[in-house]
């Protein structure tokens, strides 16, 4: 019967996938290392379980898999710290084991650093063996820890390289379908639009018909907005149109598509002279409207009117864009966590499920430039983005 650790661990193994996968090139390269530095023929990463020890990296033998009741380092998983064993044949934990009476092996030589996970799991060791009794060097036993540390963090890589890849397909397959779910009903406002721009109507009332003018040219740009971003969520955001854009005429752009939000705030929004840099105009646009718009949210959530300024500086290689707000600063140790998915900085009375920021550092990513976080010189928050004049 499973203990309670065994369920730990076995749940703690099973976050790497490591069973059965294919062998991990890393890995490898680790246990060639032990073997080196501890002057052994034979290094293996073993993954314990509550059942089985597999072998999931191996240098002189053949990684394999075994009954935990076979398993020599099953036998001392649960030891704190490092094992070194000089002669397997005269320690009472090991002398019976089928790997030292010659059943399966000779091992007389066998030394052992525990892989802890960080929350501290035991899932398993780095171990090294020799058909011949022998010793470790303080220098090599302070190296197999080492490098047992070094196993535990190629695991943990893999395993966040592999949650964000899903994460990614996930937030794609919600992108593709929030898209297709806005464009038919963005397709029907924009016709019954023009239909009611042509009423005869509306040359009786020329506020009206302006009005309609601006619906049309917002929801034009809302539909053209939602077609880019379906295909940069399918094609995974690695290949932006680049064109010479008009920062300020951008920056107008969005002030039309955030005209309700801006009018019942009182909302200001500045920008300096019109520069042109090099982008995706529809990206770019998107990304000026999300920090336009948190901007906006956040310094009201303040309790204060918004002011919004957008500065652009040339630089030697680029531009540096600015978007400074009057409201309040981020605490610095929120900046950079605030880019990732779903991740929000603010209390959960203002509107929002986190994903505005993680879409402007995946169109920056895209633009192979960089984005970040400040304080304001207003007292609030300064966001900003570096374009390369590249592409």
């Amino acid at each position: 019967m499973s203990t309670a650790h065994d369920v730990t661990r076995r749940e703690a193994i099973a976050q790497y996938r490591l069973v059965g996968a294919p062998s991990e090139p890393d890995l490898q390269g680790l246990v060639e290392l032990a073997a080196t530095v501890c002057g052994v023929p034979t290094a293996v990463i073993n993954i314990i379980d509550d059942r089985m020890q597999h072998q999931v990296a191996a240098v002189g033998l053949t990684a394999a898999s075994c009954s935990r009741e076979d398993s020599m380092c099953a036998a001392v998983i649960t030891t704190p710290g490092r094992v070194v064993v000089p002669d397997a044949q005269l320690d009472p934990r090991f002398a019976t084991n089928a790997f030292v009476t010659g059943e399966v092996a000779n091992v007389r030589f066998y030394a052992s650093s525990p892989l802890i996970t960080p929350a501290g799991v035991a899932i398993g060791t780095l171990c090294v063996f020799d058909d011949v009794v022998g010793e470790l060097s303080d220098a090599s036993a302070h190296a197999l820890d080492l490098l047992a540390h070094q196993v535990i963090d190629v695991l943990e890589l893999r395993r966040i390289q592999r949650e964000l890849v899903e994460s990614n397909s996930q937030l794609e397959q919600f992108a593709v379908q929030v898209s297709h779910d806005l464009r038919n009903p963005l397709t029907a406002l924009a016709g019954f639009i023009e239909l009611a721009a042509d009423s005869p109507e509306m040359a009786e009332a020329p506020r009206a018909a302006q009005s309609l003018v601006r619906a049309e040219a917002a929801a034009s740009r809302m539909t053209s907005m939602v077609t880019d971003l379906l295909d940069f969520a399918r094609m995974g955001g690695t290949r932006p149109s680049i064109t010479e854009v008009d920062l300020a005429a951008t920056v107008d752009a969005v002030r039309e598509d955030l005209d309700g939000a801006l009018v019942s705030t009182g909302a200001e929004i500045t920008v300096g002279e019109s520069t042109v840099v090099r982008a995706d105009d529809t990206l770019l646009r998107v990304l000026l409207q999300n920090l336009i718009a948190n901007a906006v949210k956040f310094t009201v959530a303040a309790e204060r009117t918004p002011r919004i300024d957008v500065a652009v500086e040339t630089l030697p290689d680029g531009w540096r864009i600015t978007v400074d707000d009057n409201g309040e600063a981020i605490e610095p140790g929120l900046r950079d966590r605030l880019f990732e998915p779903m991740q929000r900085g603010h209390g959960a009375d203002v509107p929002g499920i986190g994903i505005g920021l993680a879409t402007c550092r995946r169109i920056i990513d895209a633009h192979h430039g960089s984005i970040g976080l400040d304080a304001s010189p207003e007292g609030g928050t300064r966001a900003w983005f570096v374009l390369p004049n590249s592409g």
